[in-house]
């Protein structure tokens, strides 16, 4: 009986370990949000940064879809957020997402900006603990004075 369960711990506690794969030193997602007062779809001079913005870091099995992680977090005074996350997340997709805006008058999420995919792994050559994402976005109810200038500097000539 002894020998089965000794058994039995040397083959179930490894795979509890491994299961939850935590890193050795805590990986961090750091990004920022902003309010696109033009309506432009990407940032431009008149952005700027959205202080109490809800995001959240959301993690989904590559096969399935079904969401294994989510974490929940608010950028600071600046726009900037980061978050650490402790767990290791080789075989799933994770994603900055945003969550709610912290403005009214700014809270249509930007189509193709609400999202930034992160890789949050160590096992992929990446140096750093830090994984940057891609700016995230809302977009203003309408479009501030002086934006169809700013957009006529984006405009290619045909010349």
């Amino acid at each position: 009986m002894a020998k089965i369960l000794l058994l039995i711990a040397l083959c179930v506690l490894p795979a509890l370990v491994s299961a939850t794969r935590m890193v050795k030193n805590p990986l961090v997602v750091q990004g920022h949000v902003y309010c696109d007062r033009c309506r432009a779809g990407f940032e431009t001079p008149k952005t700027r940064n959205m202080a109490g913005a809800k995001f959240k870091v959301e993690c989904s099995d590559r096969k399935t879809g079904k969401v294994v992680y989510k974490r929940e977090g608010y950028t600071d005074s600046t726009g900037q957020y980061k978050i650490v996350v402790s767990e290791d997340h080789l075989d799933e997709i994770c994603d900055a997402v945003l969550v709610k805006s912290s403005q009214p008058e700014c809270a249509q999420m930007s189509p193709g900006r609400e999202r930034a995919r992160v890789i949050l792994t160590n096992f992929n050559g990446i140096a750093s603990n830090t994984r940057y994402a891609n700016a995230m976005g809302f977009m203003a109810n309408e479009a501030e004075a002086g934006c169809a200038e700013i957009l006529k500097l984006y405009q290619e000539e045909d010349e």
